[in-house]
């Protein structure tokens, strides 16, 4: 009988956002580029992706990092993301979380009163700078890549819902925002299903009809998913509820989404370079969002944004995956026991050792 496969890692969470960060088991990725990185890992590796993330050691709204080697000078390393659905270009609560791992790791060198390094992700390098206080790291604040906006007042008509206009803005990822109200949903007594479920009814519309593109890779050319938000005025804090991939709910407020919403509102001329914006998510926890300077990009507008918060520690440990379980690189629920007949557990394949 083949040994099992152990996979150790370090959970993480930021601002209620889970980041569980792979520290070993995991094998060596080929690329000369991230994005190559990325695809061989989805192509390859996907059973170790679902087993970290899917039950029964992750559940629907767990998220992931997989540390590898960078393919960017200056870089201390490369980060691929993940969640339950598969692979995406940019995350920033987690590029948070990263931020203090990486300190407390001793992979740069712990500076006060700020530890300043750069990372590279799928959109892009990341540029983080790490507050810290009598050894500790107290917050995290990364530049990132050029945020633009990409349409204003879209009109779109979806079923149930009639026609309402919608922003797109890319942070990183493509996101659509709009408020809630647009919807006829009150942002904040809606039952959260209720928002998910128009969020993700737009998201299915626009990856339907919108040619999403990005100038530096065709990976980076897609809808990643719909934040609404309350109807705060610029000048106030705003709650957000990001939907991303395949309904997943960020308990964040999303880093790569604020990056997104601050560039947005930058377009709009509702806020100036240097001013900050303070936005939550459903876990309440807050983070910072600030447009530092005009970015060279070739697209109208384009911004670099400062976003801030904190990651905390959760736990650490080693996943075992036996090569005779067959649940053993995970199990997403079903709709109905007529599905779960279908994927009947004892016709899956077993565990793959890695190559």
């Amino acid at each position: 009988m083949s040994a099992p496969l152990t996979l150790s890692f370090t959970d993480m969470h930021t601002a209620g956002e889970p980041v569980r960060i792979v520290t070993g088991g995991y094998p060596e990725l080929h690329g000369a580029t991230l994005l190559e990185k990325r695809r061989h890992a989805r192509d390859a590796y996907d059973h170790l992706r679902r087993a970290m993330i899917w039950e029964p050691r992750g559940h629907a709204g767990m998220y992931g990092v997989i540390p590898v080697a960078s393919s960017r000078p200056g870089c201390v390393m490369g980060v691929l993301f993940t969640h339950h659905e598969g692979y995406s270009t940019m995350c920033g609560h987690a590029t948070i979380a990263l931020g203090r791992w990486i300190v407390d790791q001793g992979l740069v060198p712990r500076i006060e009163p700020v530890t300043r390094f750069s990372i590279e992700a799928p959109c892009g390098v990341l540029h983080l700078a790490c507050t810290v206080e009598h050894g500790t790291v107290t917050h995290v604040g990364f530049e990132s890549v050029p945020a633009f906006a990409v349409a204003r007042d879209l009109p779109v008509t979806l079923a149930g819902y009639g026609t309402l206009a919608t922003d797109l803005a890319y942070g990183g990822a493509f996101y659509a925002i709009l408020p809630a109200s647009r919807f006829g949903l009150d942002f904040f007594g809606t039952p959260v299903d209720t928002l998910v479920t128009a969020a993700g009814t737009l998201t299915d519309h626009l990856r339907a009809t919108y040619p999403f593109d990005h100038p530096d890779a065709p990976d980076l050319g897609f809808l990643y998913g719909t934040i609404l938000t309350d109807d705060a005025p610029p000048d106030h804090e705003s709650w957000n509820l990001c939907v991303f991939a395949e309904r997943q709910i960020d308990r964040s407020p999303t880093g790569s989404g604020v990056t997104a919403r601050m560039a947005l509102d930058h377009a709009k001329g509702l806020v100036t370079q240097g001013v900050t914006r303070t936005f939550r998510g459903i876990s309440g926890g807050p983070f910072t969002g600030r447009v530092t300077a005009p970015a060279d990009f070739p697209r109208e507008g384009a911004v670099t944004i400062a976003v801030g918060g904190q990651g905390y520690y959760a736990g650490k440990g080693e996943f075992t995956l036996e090569p005779q379980d067959p649940l053993a690189t995970g199990l997403t629920l079903p709709g109905t026991f007529n599905e779960a007949r279908v994927t009947n557990p004892s016709s899956r394949t077993n565990v793959k050792r890695s190559s």
